[in-house]
């Protein structure tokens, strides 16, 4: 059988996670008649049929679901062996990688007047994509929250972040200085799809100290989704206290009392010692610090 074009695998789970040739072939910015010949392309290079068309959409074929986990991993596996060469082409270029609601600026600034010499850059990452773009190569610092898995990784806790309720503002906690976990016991608490074990139970206060389970709220796809249910009056949602940060106009937040607080880390990839890693972590822990209290 011929070697695999990567280009062909990619549009195939372009298809398989839209499950539907125009929507895919908008996010793969071709068009859907050119996409539909790549995949038959496909399916005639495996000798499998991958996909079958349904008036409601897409649906993966029992090849189709066979094949789609194995092409995700050949992707990733290309993209690791892409960026492991590139760094070793390029070994004065960094990338900083930081999740939503952290601010990784002075350490960049500073990494890049001491190194002048160097392609200091940054790049925002999902919620839950710390570990994984490390991993893969895809950057070799990041500043995100614990708790996510540690092994493989050098980790440094930068600074401890209150914990704090967020509350449509018409809400019966909303104004007050503070709450405790029995003030929200029968409040509802959506879960995100997907999400870590470990992460879910410390941002959801799960097991809660009397053993009373937490009433489920909707499930939610992304953590951005968290403050539209919170206004719509849904559920309520546990967050670091945003200092520094303004929440939309519709929710807001009223400080968590009597629980450990968030820790925001360093991670580098274990045993990297090489001169920017050494260098950025020195330099994080003196300018990535606890945000003042917005005025």
């Amino acid at each position: 059988m011929a070697d695999l074009d990567l280009r062909l695998v990619r549009y195939f789970t372009a298809v398989a996670e839209h499950r539907h040739f125009g929507r895919a072939a908008e996010a793969l910015h071709i068009t859907q008649p050119s996409l539909s010949r790549q995949i038959a392309a496909l399916e005639q290079q495996l000798g499998a049929r991958l996909l079958d068309r349904t008036p409601r959409g897409t649906r993966l074929t029992e090849a189709g679901e066979v094949f789609l986990p194995r092409a995700r991993a050949l992707l990733r596996a290309a993209e690791q062996a892409a960026a492991e060469t590139r760094a070793a082409a390029e070994p004065s270029r960094f990338t900083v990688g930081f999740t939503s609601g952290l601010i990784v600026t002075s350490a960049v600034r500073e990494l890049r007047r001491r190194h002048p010499d160097a392609d200091v850059r940054s790049r925002h990452l999902r919620w839950d994509g710390a570990r994984a773009a490390l991993l893969e190569r895809r950057v070799d610092a990041v500043v995100t929250r614990l708790p996510f898995a540690t092994d493989q990784l050098e980790v440094t806790v930068l600074y401890d972040e209150p914990r704090a309720v967020v509350v449509p503002v018409d809400h019966r906690l909303a104004g007050k200085e503070s709450v405790t976990v029995d003030d929200i016991a029968d409040e509802p608490m959506p879960r995100i799809t997907g999400a870590d074990p470990a992460w879910a139970s410390f941002w959801r206060l799960e097991p809660r100290p009397d053993g009373r389970p937490v009433p489920e709220g909707p499930e939610i796809l992304d953590l951005e989704d968290k403050f539209e249910v919170v206004a719509a009056g849904e559920a309520l949602v546990i967050t670091a206290y945003p200092t520094g940060v303004r929440l939309r106009p519709d929710v807001t937040a009223v400080p968590l009392h009597g629980v450990e607080p968030s820790q925001v880390a360093l991670a580098t990839r274990a045993g990297d010692r090489s001169r920017l890693v050494s260098a950025f972590r020195k330099i994080a822990r003196t300018h990535l610090t606890r945000p003042s209290e917005p005025a």
